[in-house]
């Protein structure tokens, strides 16, 4: 082979590196991009959770609350 039908071959070599290192830098970020949200999705489970006890409680306390307490037409 020449080095006249080595050129082809090197450009579409150069191309595909090119090409394989764009994917992996978008991988990578793609990768940042869901651990953040698995951050924040856990984040929120935490909150639903404490809001969850926090409704939970109100409930009892008031339930237990209006059982002792009169009508309002009394």
């Amino acid at each position: 082979m020449t080095s006249l039908d080595l050129n082809p071959l090197l450009a579409r070599i150069d191309e595909l590196e090119t090409k394989a290192t764009f994917q992996q830098e978008s991988i990578d970020n793609l990768n940042d991009v869901i651990t953040d949200q698995w951050k924040i999705i856990d984040h929120l489970k935490l909150q639903i959770s404490k809001l969850d006890d926090q409704l939970y409680e109100l409930e009892i306390s008031s339930s237990n609350g209006s059982a002792n307490q009169k009508p309002p037409h009394y």
